[in-house]
This record gives C-alpha cells, sequence and structure tokens, in this order.
C-alpha cells in the first residue's frame, strides 16, 4: 500500500489595484527594509504561501519603528493598502486569517491611524450598488466581526452603514430571486445569499458594543430606524413559502433576537412572544414599531411553519438560565410546550418533522435549564406526572422506530432529558422508589422485545435510576435481551443496552459492596447467561453473542475471562451422568462448553486480553484441551480453536513450539473437510499464521543480529532468537512436507483443495521480490502456469533456481514439485521432478 502524500494547501495569491501598486513603488526604498519595499515584493510574488511568509514579516517590522513613525506618509500609505488587501481577499482564503492575526498584535500607537484607515476601505465597500458583489461585502462584515479588532472597530464605526447596507442588500437579492424564478442555479446562490446575510444581521446585534445599551432606542435613531427595518424584512421572509426552510427557519430566530434586542421594557418580553405564538396579540396594546415591522404576525393568518420556527427562535434567543425572566418566562415556557404539541398533530412533512423534533427536544432542554432555579408551581407542571411530560413520552413511543437516524436520535434526547426534568422536579425526595421511574420502568418491561425503541428508552433509563432497581423489578432481564440475539436487526440494540448494564451495574456494586463479594455477583448477572448463550443457543445467537457482545464484556472487564474459563472447564469436567449446568463436550450439532471455552479464548486473544500466549497454555487451558478442540466433530469448535492459535492482537507475536505442534496436529486431521466454507476459513486462519510467523521472524533475526540482551528481547521471546527461527523453519518444512504427501493420486477433491491453497498463501506470504531479503531461506518458488505447459517447464528448468520448487497450478492442472536438496544444480534435480495429473 503506498504512502499517502499530504494534500499541499491552497492559497489564491493576493493582488492589488495599480494605484496602490504604483504607491507602493514611490514610497519604497532604495535598501528595501521599509514596509513599502515588504509589501511591493509580498505583492509581485506568484505564490499564496510564500505571500504568507511575507504578511508575518509586517509586524515584526513595525515593532522597530518609533511613535514618530505614525506621521510617515509611507507607512499611513500602508495601512491604507493592508485596509484594502484585507478586504478583497475571499472569506476561504488563508491568507485573509493570517493578515488578521498580523494586525491583531499591532503596536498600540498605530491602532488609531489603522481603524482610520480600515474604517475608510469598508465605507467604500458598503457603498457598491453591484448585487452580484454583496455577498462579497456581507462576507467581509461577517469575517470583521470574527476576531479581528481593526474590522470590529471599523463595523462600530459605521454601525448606521452597515445595518443600512444589509437592509438594502437583502431587499434586493429577495427581488432579483423573484426574477430569476425557474432558473434553479441562480436562485440557489441568491437564496444562500439571504441565509448569510440574516446570519450577519443576528452576528451584529449579538456582538457590538452599541446594542447594549439603550442610547440608538430612540424612535428618531437611523439604528433604530434600520433594526425595525431588518425585522420587517425578517417577517417577510419567514411567511415567504417560496424561500428554503433554512432561510425561513433562520428568519425565526432573527425576529425572536431582534424584538428582544428592541423591546422596552424586557420583563414584557415572555408575554409578547407567548401572545404571537398562540396567535393571540391584541394589536391595541403593542407597540406601533412591532404593529408596523410584525404585522403579518399580529393579524394575519399565521402558518404552522411559521409558528414552529418563531417557537425555535424563542428557546434558542432568549435566556432561559438561572429564571432571569421569572413567572412570565416560566408561562412562556408551558405555552411553547402547548403550541409545539398542536403543531405535531397538524405537521405531516418530513422535513418539517424533523425540525419539529429538533425544537422539540430543545424544548426539553430549556425546561432543564428552568427548573434548576424554578417555582414550585412550574415543577408541579413538569413532574413525571404532568400532563406536558405525558404528551412527551406519547410523542417518544410514536417515534422512537422513525425511518429517520436523526429524528430518533431527537428522540432518545427528549426521553433523557424528560427523565432529567423529573429527577429535577423531585430534588431531595428519594428516587426510588419512586412511583413515575417504577411506572415507567413497568410499562417499558412490558412491551415486546422487538420494539427497538425499547433498548433506546430503558438505556437512559439505567443512566437515570442505575440498573440495580431495575434488576430488582426483573432479575432475568440480561438473559431476555440475550435470547433476542438471533434476530440481526436487533442485535447492535441489544448489545449497546447489555453494555450500558453491565458498566453500571459493576461501578454501583463497587461502590457497595467488597471487591469478592460484587464480583461474583456481577458475574452470575452478567456472565452466566452469556454462557449458556454460548452452549445452549442457536447458531445464530452463538454468533452474534460472540461477534458483539463478547468482545465489549471482555474488553471492559478483562479479569471475567478467569471465571468463564473456571466456570466451563468445570462443565466439560464434570462425569457423565452428573447434573451439569450446561452440556460438556458437546457433539456434530452442538458446540457445547468445549465450544463455548475456544470462542472466549479466540476472541479474548484476538483483543489482546491474554497476557502471552505461553501464560495461556500453561495456566488457562491445558493442550489435551486445546486437541480436543481441534478435532472436535462440530467444524465451529475446531474453527474457532485454531483460530485461537493463529489469530493475535500482535502481528509480531511468536509463534510457540506448543502452537505449531497443534498446527501440525490439526492438518493432519482436518485436510479433507468436505463444507468449502469451513476449508476457506482455515486457509484464510492459516495464511494468518504465516503472516505472524514472517513478520516475527524479521524481528527475531534482528534481534540475533545485534545480539541485544535488552528488556524487549525478554519481552519477545525466552529462548534465544537463533532457536526460535530454527523451530520457525522446522515447523514450515514439516507443514510443506505434510501437505505434499496430501496430493498422492488418488487423494479427494477436498484434500487437494485445501493443501494447494495452503501451500498457494506459503508461497504468497513468503515470497521475496528480487533484490530484497528473507529471513526464512525461501524453501520453494511458485509459478502459477496453464494446464499444458509441461512442455514450458522443460525447455525452461536449466534456468530455474537451485531452490526447492513447487509449480501450483488450478485445481484440474499439472503439479511439478521437488524435493532437490539446496545447491544441488538444475541438472541434478531436474529428474526428481515429480509429476501428479489432477483428474
Amino acid at each position: 500500500m503506498g504512502v499517502k502524500k499530504k494534500k499541499e494547501m491552497q492559497v489564491a495569491v493576493l493582488t492589488i489595484c495599480c494605484q496602490d501598486l504604483e504607491t507602493l513603488k514611490s514610497f519604497a526604498d532604495v535598501e528595501g527594509k521599509n514596509l513599502a519595499s515588504l509589501l511591493l515584493r509580498c505583492v509581485q510574488l506568484t505564490d499564496g504561501v510564500s505571500q504568507i511568509h511575507y504578511v508575518k514579516q509586517i509586524v515584526p517590522l513595525l515593532e522597530k519603528v518609533d511613535k514618530n513613525g505614525v506621521c510617515d506618509p509611507t507607512i499611513q500609505s500602508c495601512l491604507d493598502i493592508l485596509a484594502g488587501i484585507y478586504l478583497s481577499l475571499s472569506l476561504k482564503n488563508p491568507l485573509k486569517k493570517v493578515l488578521a492575526s498580523s494586525l491583531n498584535s499591532l503596536p498600540e500607537f498605530f491602532l488609531p491611524e489603522a481603524v482610520h484607515r480600515f474604517t475608510s476601505r469598508l465605507q467604500e465597500e458598503l457603498s457598491t450598488t453591484d448585487l452580484y458583489s454583496y455577498r462579497k461585502v456581507i462576507d467581509n462584515i461577517s469575517s470583521c466581526m470574527e476576531n479581528f479588532n481593526l474590522g470590529r472597530a471599523g463595523v462600530n464605526n459605521l454601525l448606521k452603514n452597515v445595518l443600512h447596507f444589509l437592509r438594502k442588500s437583502l431587499i434586493e437579492i429577495l427581488e432579483e430571486n423573484r426574477k430569476c424564478a425557474g432558473n434553479h442555479i441562480i436562485q440557489t446562490q441568491l437564496m444562500n445569499d439571504l441565509l448569510v446575510g440574516i446570519r450577519v444581521s443576528m452576528m451584529l446585534v449579538q456582538k457590538v458594543q452599541d446594542f447594549q445599551g439603550n442610547l440608538w432606542k430612540a424612535s428618531n435613531s437611523p439604528i433604530w430606524q434600520h433594526m425595525c427595518g431588518l425585522l420587517s424584512i425578517f417577517t417577510k421572509f419567514l411567511s415567504d413559502d417560496d424561500l428554503l426552510q433554512t432561510v425561513q427557519s433562520t428568519s425565526g430566530l432573527a425576529i425572536i433576537l431582534f424584538i428582544k434586542t428592541i423591546f422596552h421594557p424586557s420583563e414584557k418580553i415572555p408575554h409578547l412572544i407567548s401572545s404571537v405564538l398562540l396567535r393571540s396579540v391584541d394589536c391595541t396594546s403593542v407597540p406601533e414599531w412591532f404593529m408596523s415591522s410584525c404585522r403579518s404576525l399580529c393579524c394575519g393568518n399565521v402558518s404552522g411553519s411559521a409558528v414552529l420556527f418563531l417557537c425555535q427562535g424563542t428557546l434558542a434567543m432568549l435566556d432561559w438560565q438561572n429564571g432571569s425572566m421569572g413567572r412570565s418566562g416560566e408561562a412562556l415556557l408551558l405555552d411553547t410546550a402547548h403550541v409545539l404539541f398542536t403543531l405535531s398533530s397538524q405537521i405531516k412533512e418530513p422535513t418539517l418533522e424533523m425540525f419539529l423534533s429538533r425544537i422539540m427536544a430543545s424544548w426539553t432542554n430549556s425546561a432543564i435549564q428552568v427548573l434548576e432555579s424554578s417555582s414550585p408551581s412550574l415543577r408541579d407542571s413538569l413532574n413525571g406526572n404532568s400532563s406536558i411530560v405525558g404528551r412527551l413520552l406519547e410523542y417518544v413511543y410514536t417515534h422512537w422506530e422513525h425511518p429517520l437516524d436523526a429524528l430518533r436520535h431527537q428522540t432518545k434526547i427528549m426521553f433523557k432529558n424528560l427523565l432529567q426534568m423529573h429527577r429535577l422536579t423531585v430534588e431531595g425526595a428519594v428516587l426510588v422508589p419512586d412511583p413515575f421511574f417504577v411506572k415507567l420502568t413497568e410499562s417499558l418491561l412490558r412491551l415486546e422485545w422487538h420494539i427497538k425503541g425499547k433498548y433506546m428508552c430503558l438505556g437512559c433509563l439505567v443512566e437515570c435510576i442505575g440498573i440495580e432497581h431495575i434488576l430488582a423489578i426483573d432479575k432475568t432481564i440480561p438473559s431476555q435481551i440475550l435470547e433476542v440475539m438471533g434476530d440481526q436487526s436487533l442485535v447492535p440494540y441489544a448489545s449497546d443496552l447489555l453494555e450500558t448494564m453491565f458498566k453500571n451495574h459493576k461501578s454501583h456494586l463497587k461502590s457497595q459492596t467488597a471487591e469478592s463479594s460484587w464480583n461474583d455477583q456481577w458475574h452470575e448477572t452478567w456472565v452466566s447467561p452469556l454462557l449458556f448463550i454460548l452452549c445452549e443457543g442457536n447458531l445464530d445467537q452463538k454468533s452474534y453473542v460472540i461477534d458483539y457482545y463478547l468482545p465489549k464484556l471482555l474488553s471492559y472487564s478483562p479479569e471475567s475471562l478467569q471465571y468463564m474459563v473456571k466456570i466451563l472447564q468445570t462443565s466439560i469436567d464434570a462425569k457423565t451422568g452428573q447434573e451439569q449446568s450446561f452440556p460438556s463436550l458437546g457433539s456434530c450439532n452442538s458446540r457445547g462448553a468445549l465450544g463455548a471455552l475456544m470462542a472466549c479464548l479466540r476472541i479474548a486473544r484476538a483483543h489482546g486480553h491474554l497476557q502471552s500466549a505461553a501464560d495461556t497454555w500453561e495456566n488457562l487451558v491445558s493442550g489435551a484441551r486445546i486437541k480436543q478442540g481441534l478435532i472436535h466433530q462440530h467444524c465451529q469448535v475446531r474453527i474457532d480453536t485454531l483460530g485461537l492459535l493463529c489469530e493475535s492482537n500482535r502481528s509480531t507475536e511468536i509463534v510457540t513450539m506448543e502452537e505449531m505442534q497443534w498446527i501440525q496436529f490439526f492438518i493432519t486431521y482436518n485436510l479433507n473437510s468436505q463444507s468449502p466454507g469451513v476449508r476457506q476459513q482455515i486457509c484464510s486462519l492459516l495464511k494468518k499464521l504465516f503472516c505472524r510467523i514472517q513478520e516475527s521472524s524479521q524481528v527475531l533475526y534482528k534481534l540475533e543480529q545485534n545480539k541485544s540482551k535488552h528488556e524487549p528481547e525478554k519481552k519477545l521471546t525466552k529462548q534465544h532468537p537463533s532457536v526460535s527461527l530454527q523451530q520457525y523453519k522446522n515447523f514450515m518444512s514439516s507443514i510443506c512436507n505434510s501437505l505434499f504427501e496430501a496430493l498422492f493420486p488418488g487423494s479427494s477433491y477436498s484434500t487437494r483443495f485445501s493443501a494447494l491453497t495452503i501451500l498457494g498463501s506459503i508461497a504468497e506470504v513468503f515470497h521475496v521480490p528480487e533484490g530484497k531479503f528473507s529471513v526464512l531461506l525461501p524453501f520453494f518458488e511458485v509459478l502459477f502456469l496453464p494446464y499444458n505447459s509441461c512442455l514450458y517447464i522443460m525447455k525452461f528448468a536449466k534456468k530455474l533456481s537451485p531452490f526447492s520448487l513447487i509449480i501450483i497450478c488450478q485445481p484440474q492442472s499439472v503439479i511439478f514439485m521437488n524435493y532437490a536438496y539446496y545447491g544441488k544444480s538444475s541438472s541434478s534435480y531436474l529428474p526428481n521432478l515429480f509429476v501428479a495429473v489432477l483428474r
């Protein structure tokens, strides 16, 4: 696999107008050391990345200038040109951020002049009348507000102009969008421009300091008039169904933000917004400016989508923390909930359903914020037994299996928040047995396990009140969940819920009881049902439990492996006729405890939960047990036992002598498997073993060459590297001999297929490209040849290397094999070619 090249940064080159270029040339000094010279060299470059280097030199150069330099026409002109450069760069150009960062570090005595120059250039930008240049100006306003001191100062100085420009641009872009009806490409761009314009307007209100006071809130103030004008525009956008829904939804946010900013006194804002949401505005009691700007919200027939987006703005733009809006804020929260419930029964459009689910989840977040410092009456209105919580639970149950992943995710947020809301309403009381939690748990447990939403809700409930209270209601829950793991569609949900449960249970037990007692209880609850499924479950249950649940349990509790091995070994060793928890050895139709043992050990080793192979064979499982697994009647037990020997989480782990002997033992009895799937798995696992031998041999060779006596060698192998390497060579030679011998005339197709495939894997793994070095000397070379290639071989045999030769063809082809010793000439081993024709 090739090394992926790092993608080079693309930076567009900055340029300046001819007039600015001439100015720089006129001020550049002969020595080329002043700021004008630096900028001149920068703009003459044709590489944006190189220009970044020059931009970073601007401030260090100015730091060398004294205060009198402020009056220097060269520096004044350069600051002016720098402002122009900043505004000319696109929003995504890295040079823009680099320049802003540099100018943020200007010496303080240069700031007034720099702000003056930047303000002048920005004012020129705002005066543009080219509609298709509006987006660039809007982007510049946005970038000025983002971590750029000069830009923010310039916007503050020109706030009236900026608001006027935004107002004008939004109106003209909307009109242009109508004119371009039918041209979807241009309309999409224009609506995107509208969206950005709305967001920048909101950014101004949130970040410009002038809006924090009340000086601008006079009806004759230009800023006030522009704010009301923008609010009127957003109201039109909200009700315009020809616009994208993202434009409408963002307009809903902007309307609430602008009302919050403009309306005075602030204590009456919640009541005003409640009346808008409930469509019950008293037109005689609201300010004239509000009626003028938001008349359609007061007197018109407001659509459901418009009300929905206003609900979103209400929850997102108002301050719900610390009860800052008082009782009127609490009333607004309840009113918003009732409006959302009404909309949930009316909205059928998928995109609006998605908006609704997010907004309802947002409502529960706001409710939690308010409940943290709320009045007793609100706590009564939002406890688990209230009608509002009941309606929210009904929404969750209705939508927890919705086809959209994002909507299902929102129901999970809602359910989790509902539990937290109830906890806040009964804070100080004993949570369990709390009637609401007990009733909710029992109702969930009564549902069928094929309902996927049940798993999500139970997981949230476990995190809220703890698994021990759920187990107190029904202690067979772990077994029930494991039982459904034969259904592939439920497996991810079931395994995730089990993981949540056993983690929570262990944390609880560790905090309550002594180490020895909680270990036994935890294992009895979570591990014993697992072992029963591995021994007694159907094929699908076993497969999915091994693939999904067992790795999670061992990853969280590696020490549980010893418990598994102990229980399963005891069951295997039980005498015939005695009462046993699980069937002991199994049969051709059942894996039994031995199969469960091998599956557990295989998964543990593959995921790195066994310290070393040697410790495993010495302390966990005997060689006799391994051999039992390798020749078990059930094919999956044989595969799992072979996988235990072949797979490791470390590709360079040494293959022990015991493992090599067992592999040889396995090959002796398993080449003739009649199942194509089993043969494929055997060949795949053995290939993994050969890869381990190949990679670990490289490490062993380096250790041998370095004659290292350091700790890494001791960790890798207990014997000298040369001994392990020789064992590898002997093992591979013995394997090859066994495979060759299996190719005798008259051997079965399955035996031939297995032997040839394994030999092919050996040749592939130990193939050494020309010019490369191999630790293990090549025992053979492999050539894939067509059926009628005998004459070809004979013709070119003298050109072959003097190493042992294996020519492996596809089945129904000819195999040429040579067992000549190394060093013999081609002429001496050629007569020894043995030809076996596969028919």
